[in-house]
């Protein structure tokens, strides 16, 4: 029987535990994947504590951590097309990826491209994807300013490289920790915390055009006021203050053309996902523990080698 790592209740870590499941079986639309390599997200273990997408449905216990993974179709489910057994995929996962198997929705599917490492394509569909459909939402043109409110976490690091790529100029608010690496990113840093408009203003002296929220509450509120059009101010992580300021959340594309977009840019060099560690599935806890802890700096993954 594969093995998956779970919670069994809404907690800490300790409603965490590893099992063997049964084998999933795919659904109308579904693909079954062996996997290869697992992205681990703050979202996971904010789930165990009852956390759930807005407007997403209720989890059922126990519940296998993860919603992102890559690896090898065993099987694909009834009316699902451009996809066979041996294909090399990635993608969102409907039963968490923190599996030996696991099922994916096949339109929120790719194929991996050769070029693509594992835990590469394991990392794309939460944070770099994101980050594409947020900036397609967008919509500014080269040359533009987009301010990246939280530059220093997953989707803000995508978000820079992409928009770096894209023509952009952009202004990132980070901890006075990442400045440097924001700035290696090609990014104008700003120190977060209060006054942070001031700051950016003095940054960007011919203005914001737009602005990507990935932080909310007071920061965001402070930020608001510096983006004239307010259709242009989007937040992945503050819907209802957003939306009362004008702006609006993120809309996720959730499909497998986005993805292939993503790994394009990785396969030209204009986007690195920064998986700075793996661990293998045995490992499961650590690399939660190291992702809930905060201080982890780009992606971590997991490595699960083939079955036998």
């Amino acid at each position: 029987m594969p093995t998956a790592y779970l919670h069994t209740a809404f907690g800490g870590p300790e409603t965490e535990a590893f099992a063997d499941l049964p084998r999933p079986v795919p659904g109308p639309g579904q693909l079954l994947i062996a996997v290869r390599a697992a992205g681990v997200n703050p979202v996971d273990w904010k789930r165990r504590g009852g956390y759930r997408r807005a407007g997403g449905p209720p989890t059922d216990l126990p519940s296998v951590f993860g919603s992102e993974a890559a690896g090898v179709v065993e099987e694909v489910g009834p009316g699902v097309e451009g996809f066979a057994p041996g294909d090399e995929v990635f993608g969102s996962t409907d039963t968490g990826g923190y599996a030996e198997l696991t099922l994916l929705p096949a339109a929120g599917t790719a194929h991996k491209p050769a070029g693509l490492s594992w835990t590469d394509a394991a990392t794309l569909p939460v944070a770099a994807a994101t980050a594409y459909d947020a900036l397609v939402q967008l919509g500014l043109p080269a040359g533009a300013t987009l301010l990246v409110n939280g530059v220093g976490g997953g989707v803000g690091v995508s978000a820079a490289q992409i928009a770096r790529h894209a023509g952009l100029t952009v202004v990132g608010t980070a901890s006075a920790a990442k400045g440097d690496f924001a700035k290696s990113l090609g990014v104008i840093p700003v120190a977060s915390g209060p006054g942070v408009a001031d700051r950016v203003r003095a940054a960007a002296s011919g203005g914001v055009d737009g602005m990507l929220d990935l932080v909310g509450g007071d920061s965001l509120r402070e930020l608001a006021p510096l983006v004239g059009e307010r259709s242009r101010l989007v937040s992945g992580a503050d819907k209802a203050l957003a939306v009362e300021l004008g702006g609006s959340a993120i809309v996720r594309a959730r499909t497998g053309a986005v993805l292939s977009a993503v790994a394009a840019l990785v396969l030209e060099g204009a986007l690195d996902p920064y998986v700075t560690r793996t661990y293998p599935l045995t490992e499961a806890d650590q690399a939660l523990r190291a992702v809930e802890s905060g201080h982890t700096r780009g992606k971590i993954a997991l490595t699960i080698p083939p079955r036998t």
